[in-house]
């Protein structure tokens, strides 16, 4: 185990009314009470976030935003921006997530300007990389990650820099059911902290929290997470069902044990 503080973060996606949500988020609250030796965040649709806020108000999960703009406001028509998660004690933003990359284009220019205005206001950014199932049968999986990492750091001080949780997501193993072994994704981990030493220095490399994701269930997380490099998860499919406190119940073993 590491020093660094683990995380189990829970992207919602596109499910749950407001109402599902608040009753879920209820439910968790509930449930994950005591869970105090690592992050927990849950991220929530835009329209529930503010119901999902005062469902989890006290106790010690963490809202977090699935995607944010990088301007406080304007003629953005459909964008969130900073400010308005602020008032709503959002405290994290998922940032590049490979279907925001894919299916609405974003570019690594643009997350990084997400990334640095994330920072700026305060906001722990879960920046997204990973490679698609063709890049990684091709042999690129270095190629792509290091290219999505040192474009998302683009311009970040090293004091920055530590604040940024990485998330490996590997998207031939997101929504598929299909996941990284543990040996293939400790492999990509390892590569990022090693490309942030580089990029920076070891102290700062080993700083920075590294999450994994990608159908991450109650019957893998345990063989992920015992990984040197592996400092918790971004959870999908398995956030919106009672599978995310068994999550948090096998991280909390490891943690204390």
């Amino acid at each position: 185990m590491s020093d660094r503080r683990y995380i189990l973060a829970g992207n919602w996606k596109m499910n749950k009314t407001p109402y599902e949500a608040q009753q879920f988020a209820n439910m968790l609250a509930d449930s994950l009470v005591g869970f105090t030796f690592f992050d927990i965040y849950i991220a929530p649709t835009f329209v529930a976030l503010d119901r999902v806020r005062e469902a989890i108000s006290s106790s010690n999960i963490k809202l977090a935003a699935q995607n944010m703009y990088f301007e406080d406001s304007g003629a953005f028509t459909g964008e969130i921006s900073p400010k308005m998660l602020k008032e709503l004690n959002v405290s994290a933003v998922i940032l590049g997530h490979s279907e925001r990359r894919k299916i609405f284009g974003e570019t690594d220019e643009l997350i990084n300007k997400k990334v640095k205005k994330a920072l700026n206001d305060g906001f722990v950014p879960i920046f997204c990389v990973g490679e698609t199932l063709e890049e990684r049968q091709k042999g690129l999986t270095f190629a792509v990650v290091e290219k999505q990492v040192r474009e998302g750091f683009y311009g970040l001080s090293k004091e920055e820099a530590q604040k940024v949780v990485i998330a490996y997501e590997p998207v031939w193993a997101i929504g598929t059911g299909v996941v990284a072994t543990p040996q293939q994704a400790q492999e990509v981990h390892a590569f990022i902290r090693e490309l942030l030493v580089k990029m920076y220095d070891d102290q700062t490399a080993q700083t920075i929290r590294i999450l994994y994701g990608g159908s991450v269930t109650p019957e893998n997380f345990f063989g992920l997470f015992i990984k040197k490099d592996i400092d918790g998860a971004l959870v999908g499919g398995a956030s919106l069902k009672e599978s995310f406190v068994q999550l948090a119940k096998i991280m909390d073993k490891i943690i204390t044990k």
